[in-house]
C-alpha cells in the first residue's frame, strides 16, 4: 500500500566535466566577481556585504538566497527564502559547518574541498508521485541546495539538525566521496537489501533492523554511506543510542505491526558501517569524526549568541 505521508530525500548529482581549449590558461583568484558592486541603498546591503566578507572572499563561495530560475529545479513549485531566514541560515551554516571544519580540520580544508555555491530555497520540493520531500541536493561537488529554509526555527535544535544540518553534512560527504571514493567493502555489507524505488515504504524501525540509520539510507549504497556520517555528526549520544537500540529489536511496520525477525543484527551492521566510515574519513581526509562531532555538539549550545 502506498504511504500517505512524505518522506525526506536528498539527491547527489554526479559530476560532469566540461573542457575547452585555449592557447594560454589564465586563472583568476576567484571564479566569481569579488568587486564590491553592492548598492548601499539596497535593503539587503548589510547582509550582502557580510556574505561577501564571510563566504565569497575567504572561500570563493557564492551564497545565493535570491531565487533564480536558472539555478532552480523547475520540476517543482518553489518559493524564495525570506531575507530574515536567509540571514539566520547563513550565520548558522558558517558557525556550525564552515567554522567547525576550520577549527578541527584546518582553515584551508573547505577552501579546497567545499562547494562553490550554496543555494537557499524557501519551500520544500514535494514529489506527490513518490511521496517524498526533497531537502537537499549536491551537484557535481560544486553546488549545494538547501530547501525548506522558510521553516527554519533557530530555537529548535532537533529541527535544525533533521532538516538542515544533517542535509549539509550528507551533501558534503557526497562531495568528499566524489573526490576520493568510499571503500568497496562498504557496499557489500547490506548487498541485496537496498531498495531504490521503495525505500520510503520502510519505517525507521524496519530500516534500522536491516542495518540502516534511516529509511533513505536503504535506497542505495552511496546514500547509506553518507547517511551514517551525517546522522552520527548531528545526533546526540541519546539519539544515536536510540537508533542502535531500535536496530537491535524487531522492526515495526507502517501500521504499528511487529514485523517478522529478519535475522539481521541491525545494530552490529550499523556499527560495522560506522567503523568503515570513520577509517575512510581519517585515512582519506585526516578527519576524526568523533572530534568533529564533539565540536558540533558544543557549538549547538551557543546558537542563540550567533543568531541574536
Amino acid at each position: 500500500m502506498k504511504s500517505n505521508f512524505f518522506k525526506i530525500i536528498l539527491i547527489c548529482l554526479l559530476p560532469i566535466s566540461f573542457f575547452s581549449c585555449s592557447t594560454k590558461d589564465e586563472f583568476d583568484s576567484s571564479i566569481f566577481d569579488t568587486k564590491d558592486t553592492l548598492s548601499i541603498n539596497s535593503a539587503s546591503y548589510e547582509f550582502d556585504s557580510w556574505l561577501q566578507e564571510s563566504y565569497l572572499i575567504p572561500y570563493n563561495l557564492d551564497f545565493r538566497y535570491k531565487l533564480q530560475d536558472v539555478g532552480s529545479d523547475q520540476d517543482y513549485n518553489l518559493v524564495p527564502t525570506s531575507l530574515e531566514k536567509a540571514e539566520q541560515m547563513a550565520k548558522l551554516v558558517k558557525y556550525l559547518w564552515f567554522d567547525v571544519y576550520g577549527t578541527i580540520v584546518g582553515p584551508e580544508f573547505l577552501k579546497e574541498n567545499g562547494p562553490r555555491i550554496i543555494h537557499l530555497v524557501g519551500s520544500p520540493a514535494y514529489n506527490p508521485v513518490s511521496g517524498t520531500i526533497l531537502l537537499g541536493t549536491a551537484e557535481g561537488g560544486l553546488k549545494v541546495t538547501l530547501y525548506r529554509c522558510n521553516e527554519l526555527d533557530p530555537t529548535n535544535i532537533d529541527q535544525l539538525n533533521e532538516y538542515y544540518f544533517k542535509t549539509m553534512h550528507h551533501e558534503f560527504a557526497h562531495i568528499l566521496h566524489q573526490k576520493k571514493n568510499y571503500p568497496v567493502e562498504f557496499g557489500l555489507i547490506s548487498q541485496g537489501k537496498y531498495n531504490p524505488l521503495g525505500w520510503q515504504e520502510r519505517t525507521a524501525s524496519e530500516a534500522a533492523t536491516l542495518g540502516f540509520v534511516s529509511s533513505y539510507a536503504g535506497s542505495q549504497k552511496r546514500e547509506d554511506f553518507v547517511e551514517i556520517i551525517a546522522n552520527y555528526l548531528v545526533k546526540s549520544n541519546e539519539q544515536w543510542d536510540s537508533i542502535l537500540e531500535m536496530a537491535s529489536k524487531p522492526g515495526v511496520g507502517n501500521y504499528n505491526d511487529t514485523l517478522p525477525d529478519d535475522g539481521i543484527d541491525g545494530k552490529a551492521v550499523i556499527l560495522e558501517k560506522l567503523t568503515i566510515d570513520k577509517k575512510w574519513l581519517k585515512d582519506s581526509w585526516n578527519i576524526d569524526i568523533d572530534v568533529l562531532r564533539t565540536e558540533i555538539i558544543r557549538r549547538e549550545e551557543h546558537i542563540n549568541e550567533i543568531i541574536n
